[in-house]
């Protein structure tokens, strides 16, 4: 069962009441999908001056963090091939009442998003290339060195410990760039000692609201 339900930032989350875990932090979903993936992750990427990037997501959920991506970059010379994982897709009565969007062309945007065909390629805006596979990490076929950036964004480890399992990151990790960077909310001890074992460098950053820390990871 789904609920949806105001953040502090006034922005939607959903609640998963099997899990009794939200897909978005309750400090503010936006913020922290900004903090976390676009300011940490894409920003720290594109310094490197790449003309194209290739971003992993797990957990395509509400679809908030592929939305903020594809707006962040509209005008921008980057070309962006977006693929997410995702085992349990909403359904339209779902994700059509979330309230992120508020401009038309924002709306747009992210309807586009949301209704481009699952495991199939869909240019969703000019530079902005979207591959929803309905499948989970552990199931999917990960190439090797493809990525240049992973949105980490599963449920936290106290609820899905088998989606931070060694085996699961062992496999993401693999299909990083050597260069590639990693990011997640999360900032398990655990998890950073995982992440360092298989041959990242490890940085715990100030986290978004509600949390002290996060973790982004660089694979040399």
């Amino acid at each position: 069962m789904i609920e949806i339900i105001f953040t502090k930032d006034g922005s939607h989350t959903l609640k998963n009441l099997d899990l009794n875990e939200t897909y978005h932090s309750i400090h503010g979903a936006v913020q922290e999908s900004l903090h976390v993936f676009v300011r940490h992750g894409l920003e720290f990427v594109r310094e490197k001056s790449l003309q194209k990037i290739s971003i992993l997501e797990i957990g395509f959920g509400t679809g908030l963090n592929a939305w903020l991506t594809a707006r962040h970059l509209q005008g921008v010379d980057m070309q962006v091939e977006y693929e997410t994982l995702e085992s349990f897709p909403l359904k339209e009565p779902v994700w059509s009442k979330l309230n992120y969007a508020e401009e038309v062309m924002d709306k747009e945007l992210f309807i586009r998003l949301h209704l481009a065909d699952w495991n199939s390629a869909v240019q969703v805006s000019e530079n902005f290339n979207l591959h929803k596979k309905h499948v989970s990490v552990q199931e999917a076929d990960l190439p090797l060195s493809k990525f240049d950036l992973i949105y980490f964004d599963a449920f936290a480890p106290e609820k899905q410990p088998e989606m931070w399992s060694h085996v699961v990151l062992q496999k993401v990790v693999a299909a990083m760039k050597p260069g590639g960077v990693f990011v997640t909310y999360c900032a398990k001890g655990q998890v950073k000692r995982d992440l360092k074992n298989l041959g990242l460098s490890v940085e715990a950053l100030p986290g978004p609201p509600g949390k002290r820390e996060m973790i982004r990871a660089h694979k040399s």
